[in-house]
């Protein structure tokens, strides 16, 4: 279970602090799908960044499964990360030098493990996001939407407890972006883990937060709401 409380966020200025979040306080449930939108500048990534390890709060605390990342070692935190929360941002950070196979597989490099079975896993992602033939391609070989599919590939590939999705249709055309929202929750049902989006398309939103296992909260002036 991912668990945030009071969770507040704010930046250093020359006058008075910048809060970008306050009062953040959400439970998401094995197998849930939640839904954050918001306009740009709400928020939104920070808030991912905070739950997924990434940024600590200025106040309020996370827990996934019991643990709290940001009472871990640098070094604890980092394998936390790797282990336990896969994450899609925006851009698709992929590797230049490497192929698309080597990228999705780069979480189980990092591990220090590839075995075969992984392997073949990392080419299934592929297979199932529509990239079955471009697995030997680089990233400058492949399109914009092709790079953030190879992304989500990626973020599953250790199946981890917490997918994190920052906009993750953002480059994609329709078709494709509803190709990729229903494998983010075909990956989620499968593993009994939880996905958490943000985004500000209606379309996607509604997508996942239809069903029992969907939700969907709004952040406005850096507060959630129902």
């Amino acid at each position: 279970m991912l668990e945030a409380e009071l969770l507040a966020k704010s930046y250093p200025t020359p006058t008075t602090p910048l809060a970008v979040l306050a009062d953040i306080s959400l439970t998401v449930q094995p197998g849930e799908r939640l839904v954050v939108m918001g306009p740009s500048g709400s928020g939104k990534s920070t808030l991912l960044a905070i739950l997924g390890g990434l940024e600590p709060p200025t106040s309020g605390r996370v827990r996934l499964d019991g643990r709290d990342p940001y009472q871990l070692s640098a070094s604890g935190r980092a394998e936390f990360r790797n282990q336990q929360v896969g994450f899609v941002f925006q851009e698709h950070h992929l590797l230049e030098s490497c192929t698309a196979v080597d990228n999705v597989l780069l979480p189980a490099i990092a591990a220090g493990r590839v075995p075969d079975a992984l392997v073949e896993r990392a080419r299934d992602l592929l297979q199932r996001v529509g990239l079955g033939d471009r697995q030997r391609h680089l990233p400058a070989e492949l399109s914009g939407g092709e790079r953030q599919r190879v992304a989500v590939a990626r973020a599953a590939m250790l199946s981890p407890r917490l997918i994190l999705a920052d906009e993750p249709t953002g480059q994609l055309d329709s078709r494709t972006a509803a190709g990729v929202v229903d494998l983010l929750a075909d990956l989620v049902d499968e593993g009994g883990g939880m996905l958490v989006v943000v985004t500000h398309d209606a379309t996607v939103a509604q997508q996942l937060a239809d069903g029992r296992q969907g939700r969907r909260l709004e952040l406005v002036d850096g507060r959630l709401v129902s």
